[in-house]
């Protein structure tokens, strides 16, 4: 079997649509795919309705959150999405997701970028906006030649001069919250130190004690040193490992299916998971 557990649609900062991202899975040989949006499940129902026969959908979110000044992502998956609690605490992220990226292109034009609202609002669609689609509207400039370069101190990475604070989950709240409503929670990309600061391995150490699942191990963004010290650390943790593409579609190089996830791994998140079923072949209902 070959397992994807981290995708982007255009519900998000993707480039596919919800029922596109899933053809170009099947097309890719993947068996599983898990559409993780940022901080919502805009684009589940949509997948699910185009599923191919023959492919397995793993719905859940990309969640943003911060601790002690620090961002980082937490991957949720199989959770009900209807839980009340989950839900509002999505909502006051994703409201917050316009003044950011206003404010952003306020500072890049400070810098005598020639960027406006109305660039980055036509890069993000009916999508939930955020950096990736400043970052696109700086490659369409000829700022940088790729997004991935937009995410440095120069522009938009962490602290970097056109970067913007929005309203996060604390992740000790994220993971209860997901937990709460039946869900699987997964440190997402935790050695990303391209993309700015990451947690101290203290932090993850009192994640898994407070119910983290697991770590996304094998990712672009992690080289094989990274890889081997937080196999290692899962080990020591008792934690799942995964892997993933983090797959935006044509925002990023990166293809489906570059890095993927056990099936002894992927068999557990589904046995833990109580908050909804993988939907496999075409479509059916996500709620347990």
């Amino acid at each position: 079997m070959r397992i994807d557990l981290h995708t982007h649609s255009t519900a998000s900062d993707g480039t596919d649509t919800p029922a596109e991202l899933v053809a170009n899975a099947a097309a890719a040989g993947l068996d599983v795919v898990a559409l993780t949006d940022h901080d919502t499940v805009g684009g589940h129902k949509q997948a699910i309705d185009a599923l191919p026969e023959g492919l397995t959908l793993v719905t859940g979110a990309e969640l943003s959150c911060r601790v002690d000044g620090v961002g980082m992502h937490l991957l949720a998956y199989l959770f009900d999405p209807a839980d009340a609690e989950l839900e509002r605490a999505r909502e006051l992220v994703r409201d917050d997701r316009v003044p950011r990226a206003r404010e952003m292109v306020r500072k890049l034009r400070a810098l005598d970028v020639p960027i406006t609202w109305e660039q980055v609002a036509r890069i993000a669609g009916d999508g939930s906006v955020g950096r990736p689609h400043v970052a696109a509207a700086l490659v369409e400039l000829g700022v940088v030649p790729t997004v991935s370069d937009a995410f440095t101190s120069d522009w938009l990475g962490n602290g970097g001069r056109a970067y913007a604070e929005k309203h996060e989950f604390d992740p000790f709240e994220a993971v209860r919250l997901v937990k709460a409503a039946g869900g699987v929670a997964v440190f997402a990309h935790p050695g990303a130190v391209k993309r700015g600061a990451v947690v101290p391995e203290s932090t993850i150490v009192a994640l898994a004690e407070a119910g983290l699942d697991g770590l996304e191990v094998d990712h672009m963004d992690h080289d094989e040193p990274t890889r081997a010290r937080l196999r290692g650390l899962a080990r020591e943790l008792g934690l799942l490992t995964t892997g993933s593409s983090d797959y935006h579609g044509s925002r990023k190089s990166i293809e489906l299916g570059a890095c993927t996830t056990d099936p002894e791994i992927y068999g557990e998140i589904t046995r833990r998971a109580t908050g909804a079923f993988p939907v496999p072949g075409a479509g059916g209902a996500v709620r347990r």
